[in-house]
C-alpha cells in the first residue's frame, strides 16, 4: 500500500515554491503540473469509488469508465482557464501539456512505487506509451477547444466534442493493450506515432500565431 496523498504534497510543494521564482510562462507550466496531479489524485478516488459501487473488474474499469473519468478530470481546469483568463493559443496548448505530463508523471510515480521498477520493460511502457498517451489526450482537448474558439462556436457541443475525442484515443489505447498480442504492440505503440504526427501541425499553428504577433505590434 502506498500513501499517494503524501507522495502528491512531498512533489507539490517544491513546484508550488519554485513557480513563484519563476516568469509567467515557467510558472504557468508548473501550476499546471501541479493541478495534472492533484486531477489525477481526485480522478483515482472517484474511480475507486465508481468500482466499488458497481462491483466491475479493473479489466472492465479500465476500459469503459476510466477513459471518461480521467478526460473530464483533466478536461475541468482546462475550461476554467479558458474562460476565465481566455489565454492565447500558445499559452493556453503550454498549460495543456503541463496539465496531461503533470497527470502522467503522478500516475507513473504511484504505479512503480506500487508495483516495483526492477521490469525496464515495464518501466518502458509506463513513459513511452502510458505517460505520451495522457500527454496527447490532453493536446487533443486543447486542439477541439482552440478551433472551435478560433471558429466562434465555444459551446456545449464543441466541448463535448472535444472531450469525445480524448475519451476515444485513452478508451482505443486501453482496450489494444488489455490483451497480449499484435493488438497491445500496436496500442504501446500508439501514443508516440500520434505524438509524432501531431508535433509538426502543432508547431506550425505555434509560428502563425507567433508571426500575426509581431505583426500586430510593429507600428
Amino acid at each position: 500500500m502506498i500513501y499517494s496523498e503524501n507522495i502528491l504534497v512531498c512533489i507539490v510543494i517544491p513546484l508550488l515554491i519554485a513557480a513563484l521564482f519563476n516568469r509567467k510562462g515557467t510558472r504557468r507550466f508548473l501550476l499546471a503540473f501541479a493541478i495534472g496531479m492533484i486531477s489525477c489524485l481526485l480522478s483515482a478516488y472517484i474511480t475507486g469509488y465508481v468500482q466499488f459501487l458497481t462491483g466491475i473488474t479493473p479489466e472492465e474499469m479500465s476500459a469503459f469508465y476510466s477513459p471518461i473519468l480521467e478526460e473530464i478530470m483533466k478536461l475541468m481546469p482546462l475550461l476554467f482557464y479558458l474562460f476565465v483568463w481566455s489565454p492565447k493559443t500558445s499559452s493556453f496548448f503550454s498549460a495543456a501539456l503541463g496539465l496531461g505530463l503533470g497527470f502522467a508523471t503522478f500516475e507513473n510515480c504511484c504505479y512503480i512505487l506500487s508495483y516495483g521498477a526492477e521490469n525496464i520493460s515495464y518501466v518502458m511502457i509506463r513513459g513511452m506509451a502510458v505517460g505520451i498517451m495522457h500527454l496527447v489526450c490532453a493536446l487533443a482537448l486543447a486542439f477541439g477547444l482552440t478551433s472551435a474558439r478560433q471558429f466562434r462556436v465555444l459551446s456545449l457541443p464543441a466541448v463535448i466534442g472535444s472531450i469525445s475525442l480524448s475519451m476515444v484515443f485513452h478508451g482505443l489505447y486501453n482496450m489494444l493493450v488489455s490483451k497480449p498480442g499484435l493488438s497491445s504492440v500496436f496500442g504501446y505503440a500508439l501514443p508516440l506515432i500520434t505524438a509524432v504526427a501531431v508535433y509538426f501541425p502543432f508547431r506550425s499553428m505555434l509560428n502563425r500565431e507567433a508571426e500575426s504577433g509581431s505583426k500586430e505590434t510593429k507600428p
